[in-house]
């Protein structure tokens, strides 16, 4: 029987399942719209589906390291923080962490439609609907990062149980424990301080000239600090602009375990290359911290429940 695209509609308003997953259900059961909404829903696709409207702003951040040069992190999201602290959800997301070291996707659109390594019948994107079904909650496989060491090696932190997940990249001749355990007090560093950059040789000079015009709109509408000379206002601006680098650059950031409080991160590699007899640079790094950027709905649960029960 020929499917038509009144008949996939039809189908995606019945269930609320995706075109092309309403397409092969039609296309499976011959075009009876009955067993196709059936087909969705023992494959799970309406139910998951349904839930894809409801905010995932929990989860997990996890890293997958393999053979000390290729590392890969990803985070997966969840409704609720219980969920994500359910053993079959976290095992999901070591999965997913496992498919993406091994994964060449340049994008979350080609890794979704991966075979999926636990289950090559399926796809990535079906082990996830599969997963809704069983756990009863919209998740997300929102992001993942690949890293592969050309000259040195990679570590990984995972901090908080999951909340964010750090891979650091080094460039060395030399990997031994000494240099891992520097590299993982830095992933910590990352994980607690959260720079931007490596060093200030990755900031654009349209960055730090968009600083300072904010900075000198802040000093001129400040009646005080606008009557100073021009020289102090553009010393003035140079100081907050430095101030501001250290803080969002790792190796001008303290280092966080300095006995004297005020070593940098940079002076803590250089003490390293010494210890280990061949220089060690971090390259970059990569920083995940789950739900971030994600505007979290403020749920009334009274409210709800009434309305629930007045439906």
């Amino acid at each position: 029987m020929a499917i038509t695209a009144a008949m996939v509609k039809e189908l995606r308003e019945l269930t609320g399942a995706g075109m092309m997953d309403c397409k092969k259900a039609l296309g499976e059961t011959d075009g009876n719209m009955d067993e196709a909404v059936e087909y969705l829903r023992k494959n799970g696709q309406a139910k998951a589906e349904k839930k894809a409207s409801r905010i995932a702003a929990e989860g997990l951040c996890t890293v997958v390291v393999k053979d000390d040069k290729t590392a890969a992190v990803v985070e997966v999201n969840s409704e609720t923080d219980f969920v994500a602290k359910n053993e079959t959800f976290q095992q999901f997301v070591k999965a997913v962490a496992e498919q993406a070291v091994e994964s060449d996707a340049a994008d979350m659109d080609a890794f979704m439609e991966e075979k999926w390594n636990e289950d090559p019948s399926k796809t990535v994107k079906d082990a996830l609907v599969e997963k809704v079904a069983v756990i009863g909650e919209n998740l997300k496989i929102r992001r993942f990062e690949k890293v592969v060491a050309t000259n040195g090696c990679v570590v990984s932190y995972v901090h908080g149980g999951g909340r964010i997940g750090v891979i650091v990249e080094a460039e060395t001749a030399v990997v031994n424990d000494a240099v891992k355990e520097a590299l993982t007090n830095l992933a910590m560093q990352i994980a607690a301080l959260n720079p931007k950059y490596v060093s200030r040789d990755e900031i654009s000079e349209e960055y730090i000239a968009h600083e300072k015009e904010i900075l000198l709109a802040q000093i001129m509408n400040d009646p005080k600090e606008s009557q100073k000379p021009e020289k102090v206002i553009n010393g003035m601006i140079e100081g907050r602009v430095s101030k501001e680098l250290k803080e969002i650059c790792l190796v001008d950031q303290v280092y966080v375990k300095a006995e004297d409080g005020k070593q940098t991160v940079a002076k803590y590699l250089d003490e390293v290359s010494k210890a280990v007899g061949t220089p060690v640079s971090v390259k970059r790094f990569v920083r995940f911290e789950t739900g971030e950027g994600i505007e979290k709905k403020q749920e009334d649960f009274a409210a709800e429940v009434a309305a629930q029960m007045n439906a």
